[in-house]
């Protein structure tokens, strides 16, 4: 009995001194956040990879590629997806799929779905600013004028929305007991090319008067500064705004240019954010089934001041719309 309890005591005594593990005896390191404060660690930031908006919903690329975003200053910024020909096809399948409803309904409503963007840009207004200084390499105080006045654009078009069939359309006066009346409406689905250089702002300024009228659109964001334009795209997800009236593509833009213009479902392309040196292919490709088409400016879109009225302006809503004629006789 004795001796099993000295065996008993001694199992006991080595199990105590027995060294701890590697795990135990290795130094704890500090946590980047201690209880919601900053510690002394290091913490590797989340890279964000932005993904393509098409028909109301946030897909990846179907081919998986990504391509990284850098600021002015050449520092990372996040990921993008690079949009491919397959995901064209997805956004103008989904516009056209919408596109009748949306035309549909009242100039009042759709000038309503309008301001309502303009709020939730409101709402996050510090974010844009933060995208767009970092983006452009702005002072915080200019990049705030341009958020400001992108903001502003989308108000200013919404007041538009009941307004410019009077000042586009007309009752025409005619030899004989007709009314004749010529109506806007809108041209179906437009193609946008985003300008460059001013990723929010000019984007703001091209896209608004596509979608007032009507029509819908499938976006190509700026190449080297498409953040903003996909925060953008989360603002119209969460307004009142129809899945696939607005879709926006990123990548490079020989990859995706081409195959937006060639898309014989296209009615309309705005090739203002285009390198003019581009604008006689992309012109070629859109005579096959007669695409109404913006050229871009002859010194590029880069010089454009776009704070100037020049660029808001009803006469850039009856870029993408038709006039329908109709005859009506009197008394009947």
């Amino acid at each position: 009995m004795a001796t099993r309890t000295t065996r008993t005591t001694r199992t006991k005594t080595a199990a105590r001194s027995r060294p701890a593990s590697v795990l135990e005896r290795r130094a704890a390191q500090p946590l980047a956040t201690i209880n919601g404060a900053g510690g002394t660690g290091e913490r590797l930031s989340v890279r964000k990879t932005y993904k393509l908006y098409i028909g109301g919903a946030f897909p990846r690329t179907e081919s998986g590629r990504a391509y990284e975003v850098f600021d002015a200053r050449g520092r990372l910024l996040a990921n993008a997806c690079r949009g491919t020909r397959k995901d064209i096809r997805d956004a103008v399948r989904a516009a056209r799929k919408v596109q009748p409803e949306w035309a549909a309904r009242t100039a009042f409503n759709r000038g309503q779905i309008l301001y309502r963007i303009a709020e939730l840009m409101e709402g996050r207004r510090d974010q844009f600013i933060a995208e767009v200084r970092d983006a452009e390499g702005l002072a915080r105080r200019r990049a705030t004028r341009l958020v400001d006045a992108a903001i502003d654009r989308w108000v200013w078009y919404a007041g538009w929305a009941d307004k410019y069939a009077q000042t586009l359309g007309t009752v025409n006066p005619v030899n004989g007991s007709y009314f004749n009346f010529s109506v806007p409406e809108a041209t179906g689905v437009v193609g946008l090319i985003a300008p460059e250089s001013s990723s929010l702002l000019g984007l703001v300024s091209r896209l608004a008067p596509i979608i007032v009228s009507g029509n819908a659109a499938v976006v190509i964001a700026s190449e080297s500064r498409p953040l903003p334009a996909v925060t953008l795209s989360e603002v119209l997800a969460t307004s009142d705004v129809p899945g696939g009236v607005v879709n926006l593509i990123t990548g490079l833009r020989r990859e995706l240019v081409h195959h937006l213009a060639a898309h014989m479902d296209v009615n309309g392309l705005d090739a203002y954010g285009l390198d003019p040196a581009q604008a006689p292919a992309v012109e070629e490709l859109g005579v096959e089934n007669v695409k109404r088409l913006v050229r871009p400016p002859s010194s590029g879109s880069d010089g454009v001041d776009w704070l100037s009225q020049r660029c808001q302006s009803p006469y850039h809503i009856g870029e993408f719309i038709e006039i329908k004629t109709v005859w009506h006789p009197i008394g009947a």
